[in-house]
């Protein structure tokens, strides 16, 4: 590709999106993100004030509020990495979250895609369920995400004298992400198993009060292998998943997962030979599903092992990009 031909890249900073395509910026040189608050999308028309895209020959951006970064000069290319509107997931929004994904935010997203021309999902899931949701006629290609391979990896970790299973929740504390079943899940847990969580990429704080689940705090993106490699165990009870960027992360550093059987995660986990799937809330299945795997080196290694080789197989940093790099030729 042409130096000279932008591809700029509007996103809200902190979202799973954002991390897309920063890697889509690190790997093609004229690839330009422009980060925003998220707290913008409450004002949309304010929106095309924050970037131009003089000398801009594409735009890459998600369906949300695109129509609001359209120009007509710059072919519009949207990524779907999920839905907030979905049908399923709306008994665990709020009042106000309901009524915005139900009005403004379909509205938006139905007019950016009468606007673009080309239109990607991050997995077929969120392929399938865009076009049921929305009625969407055009075709989507389905490019999965990619996990840099060479990063996220089993790394060693120093000794410690902590002989507990370490359970690890990674990402936001929200209902959509299943928090709200973490001290459920707990409560069934064996003595000697504790579940850890971070705070996410938005860094929100929150203090859940349970013997068996402690807080790991902010960590930062560099030391996110580390994180995982000093964990036995992912556990991802979410409700929906556009993709599962944790989920993928935690298979490249060679963990088993424990996770919900819903949206995208059927994609990347394997139940019984990757990890186990559960029931959208089963709190029971969860536990014993990880008190399984505390009962056992051999297979947490085992199925640890087969993650690493499928994340290696079909999720790669250098094959996302390869298949974006095809899209964007198109249009430049």
């Amino acid at each position: 590709m042409d130096d000279n031909n932008i591809i700029l890249s509007p996103v809200p900073i902190g979202s799973g999106a954002y991390v897309l395509h920063k890697q889509l910026a690190s790997h093609l040189n004229n690839y330009k993100i422009i980060g925003y608050h998220p707290r913008l999308e409450f004002f949309p028309f304010v929106l095309p004030f924050i970037f131009s895209n003089k000398g801009a020959a594409l735009i890459h951006t998600t369906p949300d509020y695109a129509l609001f970064f359209r120009r007509r000069k710059s072919p519009l290319i949207l990524t779907i990495h999920h839905y907030m509107g979905e049908t399923e997931g709306r008994q665990y929004s709020t009042f106000f979250q309901k009524i915005h994904y139900s009005t403004d935010l379909k509205l938006f997203s139905k007019i950016s895609f009468s606007l673009a021309d080309e239109i990607l999902a991050v997995s077929q899931y969120t392929a399938e369920h865009i076009r049921k949701e929305i009625g969407l006629k055009k075709n989507i290609q389905v490019i999965y995400n990619g996990i840099d391979t060479g990063y996220f990896r089993p790394v060693p970790v120093s000794a410690t004298n902590d002989s507990r299973i370490r359970v690890l929740f990674s990402g936001n504390l929200s209902k959509r992400k299943g928090a709200q079943w973490l001290p459920a899940i707990a409560d069934r847990l064996k003595e000697g198993i504790v579940i850890r969580y971070t705070c996410g990429l938005r860094r929100t704080k929150a203090n859940i009060d349970h013997r068996r689940i402690e807080e790991a705090g902010y960590i930062d993106e560099r030391e996110m292998p580390y994180l995982y490699s000093s964990h036995d165990i992912l556990l991802s009870p979410a409700v929906r998943e556009g993709f599962g960027l944790a989920v993928a992360e935690a298979m490249a550093c060679g963990l088993p997962v424990v996770a919900s059987n819903c949206s995208a995660i059927p994609e990347l986990i394997d139940h019984e030979k990757g990890g186990f799937l559960c029931d959208v809330g089963d709190v029971s299945a969860f536990a014993e599903r990880i008190n399984q795997l505390s009962e056992s080196k051999e297979l947490r290694k085992e199925m640890g092992e087969y993650n690493r080789k499928k994340i290696e197989k079909l999720f790669t940093i250098d094959k996302m990009v390869k298949n974006y790099a095809k899209i964007f030729d198109k249009y430049l």
